[in-house]
């Protein structure tokens, strides 16, 4: 276990960067293959205006990376946090650790942009895509972003887990990001079977759904415990999910200058 630390203390940007790549770009493909919602639209179209959303995404994720290093840093000299009280086997550290920081920087936050009005402009971005492709899950506002990152760091200062947990962390959220907005559809028992901990591509189609109720559910990001546990889930028949909002102009999905202003103009 300690040996798992130090690999992830020390995974380098380029690192975290090819693996974002490996990810996108192996659901990307697998999409051609199992594809839920068949026939042809304008993926690189759609798809370049989710990757310049990726592009700010990496850069903040870079300025919050200094933060967040400081944090550790300043952590480890006063020994604050959950896990420097409670003396844990490290296995049991990392389960709760992935567990705690999907709880508070994923299912929390997420529910609070759809709850609190000003952060919910922000998401509307995120829900604004009427083609959602593995693509989606790198299509957040740079505002959005950034109170997802907070959240973070709220995460890390109450828990105190070891830095190489936390980036374990981020690399599977990479991974479950781009899994469950994968435009594919799997085979109905693995389906329910992953389903029963894990977020799927299926479970996470009705939160894009274009109205409420159903885009006020299924919030978690790696696990489904959550939304089972607040009562927040839904499964239903994936056919009837229509994608978009139904309070914004969906001609415009793919339009960045609209997009990045959807925050400030008033809807």
């Amino acid at each position: 276990m300690s040996a798992l630390i130090t690999y992830f203390d020390h995974l380098s940007q380029g690192s975290k960067l090819v693996w974002i790549f490996v990810c996108l770009s192996f659901f990307l493909l697998l999409e051609n293959f199992i594809p839920l919602v068949k026939g042809a639209y304008g993926k690189w179209k759609h798809g370049r205006t989710n990757l310049f959303f990726l592009f700010t995404t990496i850069l903040i994720n870079a300025l919050f990376g200094i933060a967040t290093a400081g944090l550790f840093l300043w952590q480890a000299q006063h020994r604050i946090g959950l896990f420097y009280v409670v003396d844990l086997p490290l296995i049991v550290q990392l389960i709760l650790s992935i567990m705690l920081l999907d709880l508070v920087a994923q299912y929390t936050v997420h529910y609070l942009l759809h709850k609190v009005k000003f952060m919910w402009r922000f998401h509307m971005v995120h829900h604004s895509d009427t083609m959602v492709d593995a693509t989606t899950g790198t299509r957040h506002h740079p505002g959005d972003y950034v109170m997802r990152e907070f959240f973070s760091l709220i995460a890390i200062l109450v828990f105190g887990m070891p830095f190489g947990f936390y980036v374990l962390y981020r690399m599977l959220t990479i991974l479950f990001t781009y899994f469950s907005h994968a435009n594919i559809v799997l085979p109905t028992i693995v389906e329910r079977i992953l389903g029963l901990v894990f977020i799927t591509p299926n479970m996470h189609k009705f939160h894009h759904h274009f109205e409420r109720p159903w885009t006020d559910s299924n919030y978690g990001n790696i696990f489904s415990l959550w939304d089972r546990l607040f009562g927040t889930l839904v499964i239903d028949n994936v056919n009837d999910v229509k994608y978009g909002l139904d309070v914004l102009d969906g001609e415009k999905s793919d339009n960045l200058s609209y997009q990045i202003k959807v925050p400030f103009d008033g809807t």
